[in-house]
């Protein structure tokens, strides 16, 4: 948990480690990007291969500082510290929905907690997933009609259905009148979730339009 300078008892810090009479843990204090944070050694020490595990032992290889009041300096980021500290504490991962999942992997990693790792990359594979939207496809219709029907049958498209191309297939003589006759290709795009146009329309269609382009 965050603390501010201000709110730690600086009468009872002479140093970074204060002896806990409970528990026979020490206080640390730790600065962190400019904010400081309070926790225990048993808190940091959890995990032996962690940055924080050496950082408790006062490693001279490892060359700390620390600021004027005694605390770990920590050049990092300290709004992805948190779920750091937390999972130290807990075992779990918590963290603010307001936080980005990237932040705290890259604070894991630095600070080399291998399960904690795992946990966010499961996190993140598992928003993704739920982010992800369907594949959309395109589905085509053929549509038979006189010339004189084309406006109607035009303006009558709905439902997503727009327009793509008008192929001429001669003349159809009705009533008495010779019209010219058209096959109109018509396309929709729809989800991999609905059910669209048989598949053997839609192949029909793209064969038609392959072939009406011919004659453009």
């Amino acid at each position: 948990m965050a603390c501010s300078q201000n709110g730690v008892d600086h009468n009872n810090t002479t140093g970074t480690l204060l002896t806990n009479s409970h528990n026979k843990s020490k206080w640390v204090k730790l600065n962190v990007g400019g904010q400081y944070f309070v926790t225990t050694t048993t808190t940091l020490c959890k995990y032996q291969k962690s940055f924080l595990y050496r950082l408790c032992q006062e490693n001279p290889e490892l060359n700390s500082d620390k600021d004027e009041t005694g605390a770990f300096l920590i050049d990092r980021d300290p709004t992805y510290f948190g779920p750091i500290l937390n999972y130290l504490r807990h075992g779990k991962l918590v963290m603010n929905k307001d936080l980005a999942e990237e932040g705290v992997l890259e604070e894991a990693e630095f600070y080399n907690l291998a399960e904690l790792i795992r946990l966010v990359k499961d996190r993140i594979r598992e928003r993704d997933r739920v982010n992800v939207q369907p594949h959309s496809k395109h589905v085509y219709r053929v549509i038979q009609c006189l010339e004189d029907e084309l406006t109607h049958t035009v303006s009558a498209m709905s439902d997503g259905w727009k327009f793509e191309q008008l192929i001429s297939v001669g003349s159809s003589y009705s009533y008495g009148i010779d019209q010219a006759e058209f096959l109109c290709v018509v396309s929709k795009e729809l989800s991999n979730s609905c059910t669209g146009v048989p598949t053997e329309q839609t192949n029909k269609a793209k064969l038609m339009q392959e072939q009406g382009s011919r004659f453009i």
